[in-house]
């Protein structure tokens, strides 16, 4: 069974000062940043204009009328997601007018559902997408639209916390780069899902079984050469943390010289069970786990001794330690016998969260599941092999993570 892996977006919003439409610094003062060059590039900015979110990465994404070329739009804070799939935008933002994707009842609608107890609900339809400078691709993405038709209960105010407007997320949508090839897979076509996509005449929604090809798609893989995974930079930053943090998303694995693997460095292939999940060993425990972009932490269970205390209510889902602890774990692959010791820090969430600054490496907080989340990419180069793709350099097909 496949299952994509939803996102867990733990975001405390602290200022609603609202997104910048051009993705500038709001300032030039306490940031790092690298520069990768190349065609297959999308620029990533962690807190890079959307300033009220911790630990946000962020890229822009250009989207076209797939009957008209020349109608385009470049869309930025698009939230960089490597536990969802696909492409999806809040209608409000989006100016260009797309191609409705049916079936014989009416237009399909998606409805996800997050682990933050937040949904996107709105209609799938056919753009081309432009990622940097490549070619056009065309694919179905799912426009965010908490008014269309009557939404299902699983993405309904009784069910969850519907996602209405940018200004309530701090980005304009979402780019999932999981390494799934459409956002539900078999499941939701031969009908095993029967809460994520819908067929919608007028008002009246209905439980569909939407073929692979009709469901929201991970536009990466359909590129004509640098198809087969990405790479994810980012610049290591300060214990105390920074304002924002520049690097990118390198699309392809192998395919230029800008992906390709410094394989004797020590990156090593985790392949994942039909969860998605590999295995983390911490305090002698293995959990399963899995690295998702869109955490703004880490999370995982509490290691004995009480090292780790909760911070106090409204934020004890994170960690407050009085003083800086330094951890290790150990990753190994669903299958496979890579390994690797990683090494991490927790600080003092409250302490850091009212600091000038909103790029971390050490924060997190208790899930009873490992969840690398965004401060895992900083200071790394990190992998994701999609499946079916297979990579020269590792000798592996995906899905995999890599780092």
């Amino acid at each position: 069974m496949k299952l994509n892996k939803t996102v867990f977006l733990l975001f405390v919003l602290f200022l609603l000062i609202g997104c910048g439409g051009g993705g500038s610094h709001s300032s030039s003062g306490n940031g790092v940043g690298i520069t990768v060059k190349g065609d297959n590039v999308l620029p990533l900015s962690v807190n890079g204009s959307c300033t009220f979110l911790i630990n946000a990465p962020c890229v822009s994404v250009k989207v076209c009328d797939p009957n008209n070329p020349l109608s385009c739009q470049t869309i930025h804070d698009i939230l960089m997601d490597t536990g969802d799939v696909g492409l999806r935008i809040f209608k409000s933002v989006l100016k260009v007018s797309l191609a409705p994707v049916t079936d014989a009842n009416g237009d399909i609608a998606d409805c996800i559902q997050y682990g933050d107890n937040s949904s996107s609900w709105g209609p799938v339809e056919t753009a081309s997408v432009v990622l940097g400078n490549e070619s056009p691709v065309q694919v179905p993405i799912q426009v965010i639209d908490s008014k269309f038709a009557t939404p299902p209960n699983p993405c309904s105010n009784s069910n969850s916390i519907p996602r209405t407007d940018p200004s309530e997320f701090g980005f304009n949508g979402s780019l999932g780069l999981g390494f799934y090839l459409e956002d539900c897979g078999q499941d939701c076509a031969d009908g095993t899902n029967t809460v994520q996509y819908y067929s919608c005449n007028g008002p009246a929604c209905s439980p569909a079984m939407v073929p692979t090809n009709k469901q929201v798609e991970n536009p990466v893989p359909f590129l004509p050469n640098d198809n087969n995974g990405v790479m994810i930079e980012l610049p290591a930053v300060p214990s105390g943390g920074a304002l924002y943090a520049d690097g990118a998303v390198v699309l392809g694995i192998g395919t230029q010289s800008n992906n390709t693997p410094n394989i004797p460095s020590g990156v090593q292939v985790y392949d994942v069970d039909s969860f998605g999940d590999f295995i983390t060993d911490f305090d002698g425990n293995p959990n399963p786990s899995f690295i998702d972009s869109g955490s703004n932490g880490l999370f995982f269970p509490p290691p004995s001794g009480g090292q780790l205390p909760p911070c106090q209510a409204p934020y004890s889902v994170w960690y407050c330690p009085s003083s800086t602890k330094k951890f290790s774990a150990t990753t190994q692959g669903a299958t496979n016998l890579s390994n690797s010791l990683v090494k991490f820090q927790m600080g003092n969430f409250l302490m850091l969260a009212n600091s000038p600054n909103w790029v971390f490496a050490n924060i997190g907080g208790d899930l009873p599941v490992f969840d690398w989340g965004l401060p895992f990419f900083l200071g790394r180069k990190v992998f994701i092999g999609f499946e079916g793709q297979f990579s020269s350099d590792f000798n592996a097909t995906g899905p995999y993570w890599a780092f």
